[in-house]
């Protein structure tokens, strides 16, 4: 059933511009979902405060521009699709204040923490690390879930609902998944950028998570595809990748054990674009689903700007995404070493004879 305030078809810039958007939100959950993951992980893996400075120094070069992804996506949705987020803005005002003012003290935290020698003021920055991480890895598996699931908008996208509106079973399923998700990601990375004892208790933590987020990303996909079949799009959601995903999920357990550090991330990684490329096919052709009544589900057409806005959007992203992209691979390159305490013996590896 339309939207009451669907005048015009999805055009095919509007399908773009949606798929780009989602594409946005896939490299920004890819790529701060490790982020996530180390500061989650950091009062759990490290042992004292060289340990805590190694772990951020993992994420140190990089956070700050993979938050970059979040920006960008922000301001797309704004100027392709305002009513979108508007909408979501009035509703979501309080989750996304916190979400928001975690990023905030996080970042403070990279930088101050340092500043003083004094243990105790270093402590509370690392609880800032931690809640700054874990608080939004949350929130956003939250948010996403209730985009598919509905929130309460009613005529003209007005919203009638409160905050206790956006935490019901479903969202906090989903948060969990998420949160648990992004740690073991995190994990993972730290297999690849850590050594010694801190890589083994990467290992340990990413093999007792995997199971853990199994479980929860199966149960999370079954009730999203579930749904999905109740209100009959189930074509929006096709079977296979859910399955795909929980297959590529199954094995990090058993990678990570068996120390194929690279594949574990690959692994994780797919696993995060696999979850979220299902809620966004389930959305479409929806920007947000009503739990008053589908009559007032906010459509891509009801909610996209101009034709001609989406046209200079389109020739702008074309012409600057590449150099986006190169800048931010050559950083990863360049800062591609492993992190290690001062003073660890590093390996050697063994020559191999002719």
């Amino acid at each position: 059933m339309t939207s009451l305030l669907a005048t015009t078809s999805t055009s095919g810039l509007e399908q773009l511009w949606f798929a780009l958007i989602g594409v946005l939100w896939l490299g920004y959950f890819f790529l701060e979902g490790f982020d996530f993951g180390v500061g989650t992980l950091l009062p759990f893996l490290a042992k004292d405060d060289l340990d805590r400075r190694v772990l951020i120094n993992t994420v140190g070069p990089v956070w700050d521009g993979n938050e970059v992804w979040l920006l960008t996506a922000g301001g797309a949705t704004f100027a392709a699709f305002p009513l979108w987020y508007a909408t979501v803005f009035s509703g979501f005002y309080l989750a996304l204040f916190l979400v928001l003012a975690a990023l905030i003290f996080r970042g403070m935290a990279f930088e101050f923490r340092s500043k003083r020698e004094d243990l105790a003021w270093r402590a509370w920055w690392d609880r800032a690390i931690f809640w700054g991480s874990a608080l939004p890895a949350l929130l956003w598996g939250v948010a996403f879930a209730d985009f598919v699931h509905g929130v309460p908008i009613a005529a003209n996208a007005s919203w009638t609902g409160t905050f206790f509106d956006l935490v019901k079973p479903y969202a906090l399923v989903g948060g969990l998944t998420t949160l648990s998700l992004f740690t073991l990601h995190g994990a993972t990375f730290l297999g690849l950028k850590t050594d010694g004892e801190l890589r083994e208790r990467a290992r340990h933590a990413g093999v007792r998570l995997a199971p853990v987020t199994f479980v929860l990303m199966f149960v999370f996909l079954t009730w999203t595809y579930l749904t999905a079949h109740n209100v009959h799009h189930t074509g929006l959601v096709p079977p296979f990748l859910p399955v795909i995903g929980l297959m590529i999920l199954a094995s990090v357990g058993w990678l990570i054990r068996d120390k194929f550090e690279g594949w574990a991330f690959v692994a994780t990684a797919l696993s995060i674009v696999t979850l979220f490329t299902t809620l966004l096919l389930n959305l479409y052709p929806n920007a947000l689903v009503s739990s008053v009544n589908p009559k007032y589900n906010l459509t891509l057409a009801d909610a996209a700007s101009h034709p001609y806005t989406l046209k200079v959007m389109s020739i702008v992203a074309l012409i600057f995404t590449p150099f986006v992209l190169v800048y931010q691979a050559w950083t990863y390159w360049v800062f591609r070493q492993r992190v290690r305490r001062p003073g660890e013996v590093v390996p050697t590896p063994t020559p191999v004879e002719a």
